[in-house]
């Protein structure tokens, strides 16, 4: 009987990893040969055509002793600031419409239509929202704060500070769609008992909600801070350019600098990309321990 189940176990193990295989051999393909070739190519002064000697380390040593790397760095984490601010709104937008307040059905969709939006378009707004003559400092001007209506994109914290406003607008409406659909999936037994026990909206909020969405709380955390870090070259480029200077380059952005603009740095370039993947797993690792770190507390 014993024998019977082990085959039977090895059997549905081998199905499974063939029905993956294709996949696996995709990904594989498509992900994994040219993240081999790019590891290969930073330790070269590659630049796309002729050049492909090797140099060793000296792509790595140029980009962490140059300073240039840390001051990407420096930028990413500044645009992390997002994150909180987007789940404290989201978190608040989840209630709402887990209560159904008046119009929720309508307000769901509205939340959630920058999330649809080219970030290409948004940027290009949001240039014009805060240039110069444009609506935000209009207002400003219109309510008598002159002094604050600056060149918001021409200074580095300025245009961090629209980065990081469009970032918030961005992405609230996801983070409140993802919140409630993990607030949607709690036992409604849980708060019955906790309003039979007393415990009132905020308690049931700090004590209840938030301890049992920690999984979806940490999914967020983890797939914003890879958003920051490789997907905000399209609203960088649209935006500001990487400017003023270098204040508001990421770090992805730099790979597309090094790449196609300044040179053809490919080999450098690569060199920055394998370091970025080394950063993302880190914080990944990271963000993984804390979230289990919570758990067992919460135990």
């Amino acid at each position: 009987m014993l024998h019977s189940e082990n085959h039977q176990k090895r059997m549905e193990s081998r199905t499974g990893l063939l029905s993956v295989l294709p996949v696996l051999i995709l990904i594989l393909a498509v992900r994994g040969y040219p993240l081999v070739i790019a590891f290969q190519k930073s330790f070269t002064n590659w630049d796309g055509l002729s050049k492909n000697r090797f140099v060793g380390l000296d792509n790595y040593l140029s980009i962490l002793v140059g300073g240039e790397f840390w001051t990407l760095m420096r930028n990413n984490l500044i645009l992390l600031a997002y994150i909180p601010l987007q789940l404290i709104i989201g978190l608040i937008i989840a209630v709402l419409l887990y209560e159904e307040v008046f119009g929720w059905r309508f307000f769901r969709s509205l939340y959630y239509l920058p999330q649809v939006v080219s970030t290409v378009i948004i940027a290009y707004l949001f240039g014009v929202f805060f240039g110069y003559e444009g609506p935000i400092n209009q207002l400003l001007r219109a309510i008598g704060l002159e002094s604050l209506a600056i060149e918001w994109l021409a200074t580095g914290p300025g245009a961090m500070f629209v980065i990081i406003f469009s970032l918030v607008w961005i992405n609230i409406g996801w983070q409140g769609i993802l919140i409630l659909g993990g607030m949607s999936s709690l036992p409604p037994s849980v708060f019955e008992a906790a309003r039979i026990d007393g415990a009132g909206y905020w308690r049931r909020l700090f004590h209840i909600v938030i301890p049992m969405l920690n999984r979806v709380i940490e999914y967020s955390s983890i797939v914003s801070v890879i958003w920051v870090f490789t997907g905000l070259f399209s609203f960088i480029h649209s935006l500001t350019r990487g400017g003023p200077g270098y204040e508001t380059t990421t770090i992805d952005y730099m790979i597309y600098l090094k790449a196609f603009v300044t040179g053809s740095q490919l080999g450098y370039a690569c060199a920055v990309a394998v370091l970025l993947l080394l950063v993302i797993l880190a914080f990944t690792r990271l963000q993984m321990a804390v979230a289990d770190k919570l758990d067992d507390w919460g135990e």
